[in-house]
């Protein structure tokens, strides 16, 4: 009993120290799933910025590829116009001078694909020479590159915004120069405009998808030419525009995603403002378009994972089940080991005890006799032992019959059973009407006054006996003490055959009585 008492406690204090399976089970799930989420949308978000990245540098160099066009664009024209101002300067402009002038203009216009036309004009703005198969008289001291030149004595090359030509009707972009007199005044201006569809050409072959623009523009604003093309837009100012407003706050070169005020769609726009010409190019793809291919890899990984978050949801989910399922049914052992302990001890109990009068049998009487024998010889303390029994209880039965003999021998047992006060004590029914108290650690004296009390005690129950000539259920006692030998060791019997001498004793003298006696066990019996 006391090893299963000793596995309860140490049960117990395991069920106190272990941490509840299922919430770190729970946790460890939830932990891991929120981390493998956190894991792919780290990863997605990476694979979103090296998209942007990626693209970034594509816009970037296209953006700088149009700067090169442009540039070289503009080079050619200048360097014609040059060519033009020192013939007109060094020439003159004049009859035969005038003709070959006139000749070299349309030569340079039919070689350089990037030019639509080419005029010079004199200091009153009449036409003199044209690129043109005949040379149509007109006009031209109305012109805002006319003006420029007119009134501002720089030699460097004009480019003006765009003009609608007067002879045949197009839109391009104005290169000028000024022609001098030899006196340095004023002499006139030699013009060549670029062919917008020039540059038309050249864009549409970059691949910025069917919503990605590229954009041409002085460094003023106003905007030379957009893709994709509106002739209505030609000469508009775009200055208030995001991409304009970027190249105000960060330079001459930049990246960045920027919502357009014309179509409202946010693109990522690279620009880059031309070496030496107040051009800005910028080139642009639309972000959904950027990003279209990396929300199909999205929604494939994002498939994956969150079925990959399902199985481990449904695994974790049967693991959480069987781990209940086992804590259930271990609760339910250790129930079921408690019941049988407690049943244990119930059969223990009655293994041990007399089923009648509820003292403990002779089976347990003769174990703790044995044993208590035995440490008192070790200790070398007093023991005692008390022997009784019911005077005259045949007669009882007889006259009484058993069930009312049941009862009595109840009663007795119970004035017995008082008189072992002690937790060592111990109070057993020896057979039939014989009861028996073991007093270890007691002497005589000690044992003779238990005694005394228990035989008053059924004395004081006054149970009627007509048969006994005390008219009264009583008891006769013998009490036998000592110290056990400390040599040869001796059966414990010979105590029980000790007391039994004496309680004989006690009945030979009258019954109702006790008669005790110390010392060896020879001098006892």
């Amino acid at each position: 009993m006391p090893n299963s008492a000793n596995h309860s406690q140490r049960l117990h204090r395991l069920d106190q120290l272990r941490k509840p399976m299922v919430t770190r089970a729970i946790l460890l799930l939830v932990g891991f799933c929120l981390f493998l989420i956190g894991l792919h949308a780290w990863s997605l978000w990476a694979s979103r910025q090296h998209q942007l990245e990626q693209t970034a540098i594509s816009t970037a160099n296209m953006a700088r590829a149009l700067a090169s066009q442009a540039e070289a664009s503009i080079k050619i024209g200048d360097a014609a116009l040059a060519e033009i101002v020192e013939r007109a300067e060094h020439d003159g402009v004049e009859g035969a001078a005038g003709e070959r002038l006139h000749a070299r203009l349309q030569a340079i216009a039919r070689h350089t694909p990037e030019l639509q036309e080419a005029f010079v004009y004199g200091a009153d703005g009449t036409r003199i020479a044209s690129s043109l198969p005949q040379l149509v008289r007109g006009n031209n001291a109305d012109r805002e590159y006319f003006i420029y030149h007119k009134t501002h004595p720089g030699r460097g090359l004009r480019i003006g915004k765009p003009i609608r030509s007067r002879s045949s009707g197009i839109i391009a972009i104005p290169l000028s120069r000024r022609i001098d007199r030899p006196d340095g005044s004023f002499g006139g201006v030699a013009m060549a405009s670029l062919k917008l569809d020039f540059f038309g050409k050249f864009y549409n072959s970059f691949d910025v998808g069917p919503t990605g623009t590229i954009l041409l523009m002085l460094d003023d604003g106003t905007l030379l030419y957009r893709r994709p093309f509106a002739e209505s837009m030609v000469g508009t100012s775009i200055a208030g525009g995001p991409v304009y407003q970027l190249y105000r706050k960060s330079g001459p070169v930049g990246t960045a995603l920027l919502v357009s005020n014309i179509d409202k769609i946010e693109r990522l726009y690279s620009y880059r403002h031309l070496d030496g010409f107040p051009l800005i190019v910028a080139s642009a793809l639309t972000k959904d378009e950027i990003l279209a291919g990396w929300w199909i890899a999205v929604i494939k990984m994002s498939c994956v994972v969150a079925f990959a978050v399902c199985v481990l949801a449904w695994g974790g989910k049967r693991m959480v089940y069987q781990i209940r399922v086992r804590e259930a049914m271990e609760g339910e052992l250790r129930s079921a080991r408690a019941v049988l302990e407690q049943h244990n001890v119930s059969l223990r109990v009655l293994a041990d005890s007399d089923g009648l009068t509820g003292l403990a049998n002779r089976r347990l009487f003769e174990a703790t006799l044995e044993r208590e024998v035995g440490r008192a010889r070790r200790a070398g303390t007093p023991f005692a032992l008390i022997l009784t029994d019911v005077d005259v209880f045949k007669k009882y039965n007889d006259r009484y019959g058993h069930v009312a003999g049941d009862e009595c021998l109840r009663q007795v047992a119970g004035a017995i059973a008082r008189g072992a006060r002690r937790p060592a004590d111990l109070a057993a029914r020896y057979g039939g009407e014989e009861f028996a108290l073991i007093l270890p650690d007691t002497d005589l004296e000690g044992a003779m006054a238990v005694a005394e009390l228990i035989r008053e005690a059924v004395y004081g129950l006054q149970i009627p006996h007509a048969d006994s000539p005390f008219g009264r259920v009583t008891l006769s006692l013998g009490v036998a003490a000592g110290y056990p030998p400390g040599g040869p060791e001796q059966a414990p019997d010979a105590w029980v055959q000790a007391a039994d001498a004496l309680l004989y004793e006690a009945k030979s003298a009258g019954r109702n009585r006790v008669a005790g006696r110390s010392g060896s066990l020879a001098d006892a019996a």
